[in-house]
């Protein structure tokens, strides 16, 4: 006999779960519950019958919800998404339900009344990825509606996806952008992401190769400023350092268009930098350099090599020209401390290699007291060592190093308030005092001047999980471990992400 034929169509697949749902049931269950009703009632079966849409079924705080057209399916999730933001104002934040919303393309096993199959997997995995009100689609779905809507998206790169065999490019869509309909949405395709790969020492001195390395670091740190620039955290390249790999490899394993490579050559207080812009498709150079100076200008440099790259890459985008032509006098010696600091504070933290930063970083303060960055570094290096050797440290010790940290933070937040480096050790200086919502507020304001800053993102979600907020932790982990997905916080931060899920009774989620 035959067996009986799978019913198979192509379909547009949304899925829906209430961010926090066990949170808000423990508050108030039947409050809650009530409201999730309304929610339906009264917006998201209106909406969805208004776009076509078939409820498929309904999991407590979740749905399943199937659409002939990407379309249609995507207009709608974005107009409640968009009516709830409006809704939620005027409802206290731990008292509001807040969607996540996923959707895909592709074919659908229909058996009775439900659905199955690769593309409602992908759905439900794609809502897990979206933030709070916030809606995560397939590549597919881009496609399809990305000259047809007003919305526009963020690339947020190919995943492995639980169970899925294939990687799936994910985009965000960014719910308050509109665009032109029938223009090209703005997507990270037009937003360029780049590595700094380690420049090579070329002088003659090996002992030389941490002025190479503090250059690949600040170089790091002032394209991360470039607004619109997704950057790679230098830790994550550091691998790439010793040896001689396509570029085209690094570009598929850190998930950037670009890559940075260079060199240094140094004789006495003459240096050399030589650069070029990589693109890692082709392997074609787009752009090549050199620049010769006084190590006395290292920082005119650097702002010169970063604005030539930005422009290669067709961002306009002014960068800092204050900064450029308000160049401030620095002490050479001093300098030459602070760089040799940052070297070893970007490779991975050792109690001697923290002891050796805060050595350097007395140094450079000696010779240059306003250096706002060497306060804050000097501040970061000694709250480390309480947070990660604290049994190195006797008690008087413990006590002293602390008094100096705050005594550091505070004076890098007079000298320069903007200064990301000296909030992210606000925010460490807090965690060490137990203090995680002050914790949270530093760290949210260091990663508004830095958005590429992976540590800090790393810290405000371990912040977070004391406070309690697993959900508001994952997606600062996820964005932490796409920025440093090599660095020597990935323990950490997978760490974080495992203990996020497992408060969320989520024991079967894969850290991405």
């Amino acid at each position: 006999m035959a067996e009986p034929r799978v019913e198979r169509r192509l379909a547009a697949i949304l899925a829906a779960d209430v961010a926090g749902y066990s949170r808000l049931m423990g508050v108030d269950e039947e409050g809650t519950l009530a409201a999730l009703k309304a929610w339906r009632r009264e917006l998201i079966d209106p909406k969805i019958a208004e776009h076509r849409g078939c409820m498929v079924k309904t999991t407590g705080d979740g749905a399943l919800v199937e659409f002939a057209s990407a379309v249609d399916a995507t207009r709608c999730a974005v107009e409640i998404q968009r009516a709830m933001a409006e809704r939620n104002a005027a409802i206290p934040e731990d008292r509001r339900i807040e969607f996540r919303i996923g959707i895909n393309v592709g074919d659908i096993i229909i058996d009775e009344r439900d659905i199955f199959g690769d593309g409602v997997n992908v759905a439900a995995r794609l809502e897990g990825l979206a933030e709070h009100g916030g809606i995560c689609v397939s590549g597919r779905v881009h496609e399809d509606v990305q000259s047809k809507l007003n919305i526009a998206f963020e690339d947020a790169g190919e995943r492995q996806l639980k169970n899925i065999l294939r990687p799936i490019r994910v985009f965000r869509v960014q719910r308050d952008k509109v665009v032109p309909r029938g223009a090209t949405p703005s997507t990270s395709s037009q937003r360029p992401s780049i590595a700094v790969l380690p420049f090579h020492n070329m002088s003659s001195d090996p002992e030389h190769s941490y002025f190479a390395d503090g250059i690949t670091a600040t170089l790091t740190t002032d394209l991360s400023r470039i607004s619109g620039l997704f950057v790679i955290a230098s830790t994550s390249t550091a691998k790439f350092g010793a040896r001689t790999i396509d570029v085209r490899q690094i570009g598929q394993e850190l998930g950037v268009q670009y890559v940075l490579q260079g060199s240094i050559q140094r004789g006495g207080e003459k240096v050399r930098v030589t650069a070029q812009l990589v693109e890692t498709t082709n392997g074609a150079q787009l752009w090549s350099d050199r620049f010769d100076g006084d190590i006395t200008d290292l920082f005119g440099l650097q702002d010169l090599i970063t604005a030539r790259i930005a422009n290669t890459i067709g961002r306009h985008i002014a960068v800092d020209a204050a900064r450029q032509a308000e160049k401030r006098k620095i002490n050479p010696q001093a300098e030459d401390l602070l760089v040799r600091g940052i070297a070893i504070a970007d490779k991975p933290q050792t109690f001697e290699n923290l002891i050796e930063q805060e050595q350097l970083f007395r140094q450079t303060l000696a010779l240059d007291p306003d250096n706002a960055e060497a306060w804050a570094r000097l501040g970061r290096s000694l709250l480390h060592q309480q947070i990660n050797f604290a049994g190195f440290l006797s008690s008087q010790q413990a006590k002293k190093k602390l008094r100096d940290a705050q005594q550091a933070v505070e004076k890098a937040l007079l000298l320069d308030a903007n200064n990301s480096r000296a909030r992210f050790a606000e925010a460490l200086l807090y965690r060490v005092l137990r203090q995680p919502a002050e914790s949270v507020r530093a760290n949210e304001i260091a990663i508004a001047l830095d958005r590429n800053f992976a540590v800090a993102r790393n810290v405000l979600s371990s912040a977070l999980l004391d406070m309690g907020q697993p959900e508001n932790a994952i997606p600062q982990t996820e964005q932490a471990m796409r920025l440093d997905p090599l660095g020597p916080q990935i323990n950490t931060m997978q760490f974080n992400m495992g203990k996020a899920h497992f408060l969320l009774h989520r024991a079967d989620a894969t850290p991405l």
